[in-house]
């Protein structure tokens, strides 16, 4: 898991809230309130491993959305840093201090810590207690069948990823979607089946436990009030809680972003651009990108949808500038070099910005990390919520509990 969304820059279609199984029959009084319903199906988790300074590639398949989601969602944003031990555990002496610059960057982009929650996982240590109780339930099969267990070992062939917590991240991470009891999580397509193993988990869980917010319904007055094993088995089911909602994949396309040497833009790769480049580095790295083959020579004609630079055009340029791409490339009216120097100055247009916020934080860096720390203890409460009410419906509350008689 690197970052869990890969996400355009379009608007999503408006989602209809998610609304809970309540049997025809039930009573309107004992169904959830609609605002709460709706106010409970309104919120989004996501987060990234901190590998230092992001590169335009987090910005337009991440970040935008996350800006975006925060003014419409009660967002938690946070940094996965437990999750970067699953494949760089025998290494970690850089691990603050790249929290730190995706932090910088993630609020010089313009998350915003008065909407959302952004929190660093390891500051909050209810996920650890959680995904124990998950892990003891669910199946091996499961965790051996997600997709990019197989495809992360044959990629990472130069760690050692038989480790019992590589192959069970998917359950971490579904703690930590469960956690907050988040109703969608931004993804792309490549990603879905993390969401998937999420809602199944949950489901599990819901199978085999009890909500304890109704273990006991008062009645008026809170007399005449009635326990739950005091019931028949059609009223349990038809008033039983789950516990935790299954979250839905918010899926939006990806835009194809190629590093300067055409392949996935990545860092491991030395092809990126980032955030926090200046103009003469992001022009010297734009210089001698690769091109549409074709055009060998000056006067030879091309195709934009060939080509690396086409794809940056179509991400960073207005439709007036990618009209005069086309027309120039494909009559070779202009140079690869011209056409390079055009997206520069649109990618330096939005860069600019975005380094001049993120200067405050790198003169004052207790800045960022007293965000983050206010963050945490905002993401603590929640799990302490959630983590109260999962010991509940497990009957493993933390306070004193009467025995109940055993008949002769």
């Amino acid at each position: 898991m690197h970052a869990w969304q890969l996400i355009w820059r379009c608007r999503l279609p408006k989602l209809a809230p998610r609304r809970e199984h309540v049997p025809k029959d039930s009573p309107k009084e004992n169904r959830m309130p609609e605002e709460i319903q709706q106010a409970a199906n309104r919120r989004v988790l996501s987060g990234m491993r901190p590998t230092g300074k992001l590169h335009i590639g987090h910005y337009v398949g991440a970040l935008q959305n996350w800006i975006r989601l925060q003014n419409d969602y009660e967002c938690f944003f946070f940094v996965a840093d437990w999750h970067a031990l699953t494949t760089d555990y025998a290494d970690t002496s850089r691990v603050k201090s790249n929290i730190l610059e995706m932090a910088f960057d993630w609020l010089a982009a313009g998350l915003d810590h008065e909407k959302a929650t952004i929190f660093i996982q390891s500051h909050v240590p209810q996920h650890a207690e959680l995904h124990l109780l998950l892990s003891m339930m669910t199946p091996l099969g499961w965790l051996e069948r997600v997709p990019t267990y197989k495809d992360q070992k044959e990629q990472l062939k130069e760690k050692d990823l038989n480790t019992y917590g590589f192959l069970g991240y998917p359950v971490l991470q579904s703690a930590d979607i469960l956690m907050y009891k988040a109703s969608h999580v931004p993804v792309g397509e490549d990603q879905v089946a993390h969401v998937e193993i999420t809602r199944e988990i949950a489901r599990r869980f819901n199978q085999f436990y009890t909500g304890g917010r109704i273990s006991y319904l008062p009645g008026e007055n809170d007399g005449g009030g009635v326990h739950l094993r005091e019931m028949g088995e059609k009223e349990f089911m038809a008033m039983k809680a789950d516990v935790f909602p299954e979250p839905q994949p918010l899926l939006t396309p990806a835009p194809r972003l190629p590093g300067t040497d055409g392949r996935k833009m990545s860092k491991s790769y030395g092809n990126s651009i980032l955030l926090s480049d200046p103009e003469a580095e992001v022009r010297r790295k734009l210089k001698p990108m690769v091109t549409d083959p074709a055009r060998v020579r000056r006067t030879d004609p091309g195709s934009p949808d060939k080509c690396p630079v086409g794809d940056l055009h179509k991400i960073f340029s207005s439709p007036e500038k990618i009209a005069e791409v086309y027309q120039g490339c494909t009559t070779a009216g202009i140079g690869c070099l011209e056409c390079k120097s055009w997206v520069a100055d649109n990618i330096v247009a939005v860069l600019n910005p975005i380094q001049e916020r993120r200067r405050k934080y790198e003169e004052n860096p207790k800045l960022a990390w007293d965000i983050l720390e206010a963050g945490s203890a905002r993401a603590r409460a929640a799990a302490d919520q959630t983590l109260a009410e999962v010991r509940e419906s497990m009957g493993m509350s933390l306070g004193y509990q009467v025995p109940e008689t055993v008949a002769d």
